[in-house]
C-alpha cells in the first residue's frame, strides 16, 4: 500500500461521511494515522501502516471511545475490535477501532504508544467534524490492548512526536480508560510473548520500569474500570490487582471487578458475562452515555 493512500482514505471518508446514512457504516473506511509514513516506519506494507477506522453510531451521544484489540503485540485480535465498537455504537458513543504497530513486525517500545498518542490526537483535533466532544473522549482496550491503553494514561509523553503543526498542544490522554484483563506488569508475573513483543528479550531495568504501568500511575490519572477473572492462565490476575492498588495509593478514581470464572478472553460479544451490565452502569456515571 503506498503511503499515499492515507491521503485517499481520509479525502474519501471526509466526502462520503454526509452523503450516505449511519446504517451503512460508510464511515468504517480506515483513516492512515501517519500519511508520510509512520515514524521509524520499517517499510510501506500493511503491518508498517497504523491505522484508526472510525464507527459512527446512529444517534451520537457526543462520547467517543478509542477502541484497541490486543493480541500479545504479536497480531490484532479481531474478535476484540468490530463486535465492541458496534456495542458501544448502540448506546451512541463514537468508537475508533486502532490497529498499531507490532511487535511481530519488529517494533519495540514506544512504536505502538506513537500510534496511540496519535490517534487519541487526530480524534480531538477533528472532533467538530466527528460531531463529538473534545473533553469527552477514553480509551478501552484488552489484554495487550489495555496494556496500550494503561501506558496511554500514564506514559503518553513516551510517544511524543514533534509536529510542525503544533498537534502536539491537544492532549493525548482519555479521559477514562477502561481495562479488560490487561497486561499491566513486565516485572511481575509478565506475560512472556507481550513482553518479548513489546520490549525485545534483554531489556533493561529502566526500560521494564517505563513498560510496567502499575510504576507508572501518578496522582490525576482518569478515572478507570479494570476487570479481569480469577482464573485467567494466561494473564494473572495479579496485573490487575496491582494496577488497583496503584490507582488506590495515588487516589484515582477506579473501580475494579475480579470475576471468579473463565479464562483469558472471557465476555467476548455473544457470549453471557455480567462485565458489559457493570461496564454499563460506570460509563453512565461517567457522563459517557444516557
Amino acid at each position: 500500500m503506498p503511503r499515499i493512500s492515507g491521503l485517499l482514505f481520509v479525502a474519501v471518508t471526509a466526502a462520503l461521511l454526509p452523503a450516505l446514512p449511519a446504517v451503512l457504516q460508510a464511515s468504517e473506511i480506515p483513516i492512515v494515522l501517519w500519511p508520510q509514513g509512520a515514524p521509524g516506519a520499517l517499510g510501506n506494507a500493511a503491518r508498517d501502516i497504523p491505522t484508526l477506522t472510525p464507527h459512527l453510531p446512529a444517534r451520537a451521544s457526543g462520547a467517543a471511545m478509542l477502541l484497541v484489540p490486543g493480541g500479545s503485540y504479536s497480531g490484532i485480535f479481531e474478535p476484540q475490535a468490530e463486535p465492541f465498537a458496534r456495542w458501544l455504537n448502540e448506546r451512541g458513543i463514537t468508537v475508533f477501532v486502532l490497529r498499531y504497530r507490532l511487535g511481530s513486525a519488529g517494533y519495540r517500545y514506544p512504536a505502538a504508544l506513537q500510534d496511540a498518542v496519535q490517534a487519541m490526537r487526530f480524534v480531538r483535533t477533528n472532533a467538530g467534524r466527528w460531531k463529538i466532544s473534545a473533553n469527552r473522549v477514553g480509551a478501552m482496550g484488552f489484554s495487550a490492548g489495555g496494556h496500550l491503553v494503561s501506558t496511554l494514561i500514564t506514559r503518553p509523553e513516551d510517544g511524543e512526536i514533534p509536529s510542525s503543526d503544533n498537534a502536539e498542544r491537544v492532549s493525548a490522554r482519555p479521559d477514562l480508560a477502561i481495562l479488560c484483563y490487561p497486561v499491566i506488569s513486565m516485572a511481575t508475573k509478565p506475560h512472556a510473548i507481550s513482553r518479548e513483543n513489546l520490549i525485545g528479550t534483554s531489556p533493561g531495568d529502566e526500560l521494564i520500569r517505563k513498560a510496567s504501568s502499575e510504576l507508572q500511575v501518578r496522582p490525576g490519572l482518569p478515572p478507570c474500570f479494570v476487570w479481569h477473572t480469577g482464573e485467567d492462565k494466561m494473564v494473572p490476575v495479579d496485573h490487575s490487582l496491582l494496577f488497583a492498588a496503584a490507582l488506590e495509593q495515588h487516589r484515582v478514581p477506579y473501580e475494579l471487578h475480579i470475576y471468579r470464572h473463565g479464562d483469558h478472553g472471557t465476555g467476548l460479544i455473544g457470549a453471557e458475562h455480567p462485565w458489559l451490565g457493570d461496564l454499563l452502569f460506570w460509563l453512565r456515571a461517567q457522563g459517557f452515555v444516557e
